[in-house]
This record gives structure tokens, sequence and C-alpha cells, in this order.
């Protein structure tokens, strides 16, 4: 009998589902809304009444051996959405307990970057890497940190929140309460607001002045970028700076081999690994100079948080 995994990857706008199987090949993959719903309870029938439709196209005989979740504030320890600030649904959510009443199954639950960082390593390009980063440049900024093989959660399932860690006293306000946040400079809306703040210096030669703020995102300013555009490069140069300068701080905390960045502002591809890297190698400590390798992930065009929230099942099955 054909066994599968769910996987679930929970973001701010939508969350995306596949049933994967040993050999992390994804099937009957499909998506529901994460933001129409201000009940977690009508978000969760909705969600699993899409995943039991698709489970109907699936080849009989199978069955469901367990459901793999990746979510923004999710911790490993106690299965349960804490607080997360991008979701609708506030406080600590028991997600874990009530997925079972979908699916009478073993139930994971991490942090969604962590299920990422787990994609990468099992199936991406990370494989054979045991220290290494993984940073997701979305909505928010989020990352996964591997050291020796194993995710660093910490003693509260919480570890590795570089998103939150600070960039300016007083900065941009955060949706985590607080202010100068990295993800609030390096995110899709991060470089969406570093284009309007460089556009009331000097808009002179810059097409993006034509876009309100609403109509603006981080792929039209990539494409701007690839027509020169001095304001797109200029945010793209800022953008890289702030990103290079943390992780360098993050190197000299764990030493990875190599740093994966994956995402929508990802997908812009040497507009930001570019400077990242530039600025890296500038303000790391010497001894790591010259040792780690910033790349995009090999599961770009893939659903990596589904198939590393899966792993957190296939893991722990012989």
């Amino acid at each position: 009998m054909k066994e599968y995994v769910v996987g679930i990857d929970i973001g701010g706008t939508f969350t995306k589902f596949g049933f994967v199987d040993r050999d992390g090949k994804i099937f009957e993959e499909g998506s529901s809304p994460s933001d129409k719903f201000d009940k977690i309870e009508d978000y969760l029938a909705n969600l699993f009444k899409d995943i039991k439709e698709r489970e109907k196209n699936l080849e009989a005989p199978c069955k469901v051996i367990g459901v793999g979740i990746g979510a923004p504030n999710g911790n490993f320890y106690r299965g349960t959405i804490e607080n997360a600030p991008n979701l609708n649904w506030k406080g600590i959510i028991p997600l874990a307990e009530m997925v079972n009443k979908y699916y009478d199954v073993p139930v994971r639950l991490t942090n969604d970057a962590n299920a990422a960082a787990l994609g990468e390593k099992v199936y991406g390009g990370a494989q054979g890497i045991d220290n290494f980063i993984m940073i997701t440049l979305g909505t928010g900024l989020g990352s996964g940190i591997i050291v020796n093989g194993d995710l660093v959660y910490g003693h509260d399932g919480f570890a590795g929140e570089l998103g939150h860690t600070n960039v300016e006293v007083d900065g941009r306000q955060c949706g985590c309460g607080n202010k100068g946040c990295l993800e609030t400079y390096v995110s899709a809306p991060g470089i969406k607001r570093t284009v309007f703040e460089l556009l009331a210096h000097d808009s002179r030669g810059s097409n993006l002045v034509k876009y309100s703020f609403d109509e603006m995102d981080s792929e039209l300013i990539y494409n701007e970028a690839k027509k020169d555009d001095p304001v797109a490069l200029k945010a793209f140069e800022i953008t890289g700076k702030i990103l290079g300068r943390k992780l360098a701080d993050s190197v000299a905390h764990t030493s990875p081999k190599a740093i994966f960045l994956f995402g929508g502002l990802a997908k812009s591809g040497d507009y930001i690994l570019k400077p990242t890297k530039k600025y890296l190698e500038e303000f790391v400590m010497g001894p790591f100079k010259g040792k780690v390798d910033v790349k995009p992930s090999q599961l770009m065009d893939r659903n990596v948080a589904v198939l590393g929230s899966s792993s957190l099942i296939w893991k722990d099955v012989k």
C-alpha cells in the first residue's frame, strides 16, 4: 500500500499542502486561504475540506501515515502556534491536537523556516551538509539553523528567529511589537518600504515613481532592477547590505558551511545574492572570511516547506 505524509506550509496569505511520499515526490498539491478566516476552527475546516478532496485523487490503495506542518511561530516541542504576528489567530493555538480531529495519525509541527531547512537538507542543496542556515524571504524573514545535523530549537522551541534581531534602534515598526527588526528591512514588504524611502529623497530616473504603495511588490522592483532602474538597484544594494551584515553575526555564532536563500525575494537572484555575499565578507570576523557559501535554494521551484514538514514524519519511519 502506498504511504503518504500530508505536508502543510502555513503562510500569512495562503496555506500550501501536498501528499509527499518517502522519496520526496509531492502528489495532489494545492493551496487554501489563510487570511480569510478570523477563527482557527473555520480555517482548519476549510483547509482539510480541500485536503480531503485532493486525497480522493490519489491512486488506491493508499494511506496517510502522518501530518507534518510548518507554521509561523510553530513550537516543535508543544505542537502549538504561539502568538504569530502574521496570522489572524492570536494567542497559543494547540494546532497538532486540533489537526487530529481530521487525521488520527501522528502530527508534527515546527516553524515554517525550520521546515524549509529540513526540506533543503533532505531533498535539496544541503544534502550532506551538517551546518547551514536557511533564510526564507517572503512576507517576513524566517530562518532555520542546523548545527551538527540537528535543527536548533533552544530550550523553548523558538531558537533561531533571525528575522526579529535588531537592525536599527527605534527603526521600522514590526508586527511582533518591536521596532527595527531585520524582517522589516529584508523581506518583500521591507524592500518595498525601502523603495518608497528612496523615492522620497530622489526619484529622478526611476520608473517606480509611477506606482502606488499598494501596486508595488518585490517582483515589480526586481523587474525594474533588470532595466537598470536606479532606485530599484539601490534598494537591492541596501537590502543585501543589511542582510549580509546580520548574517555575519550568525556566522560567528554557528560557523555554517552554507547559507541558503529561499522565497519570493530570493528569486531575484544576483540582485540580492551579490550584495549579501559582498557585505557578509566585509563584516564577518576574520577566521570565517571566504568559508561560507551564500546561494539560492535548490528547491526554489518546489515547495520546500511542504517537503520539509513532511520529513518531520518520514525521518521517524523505518
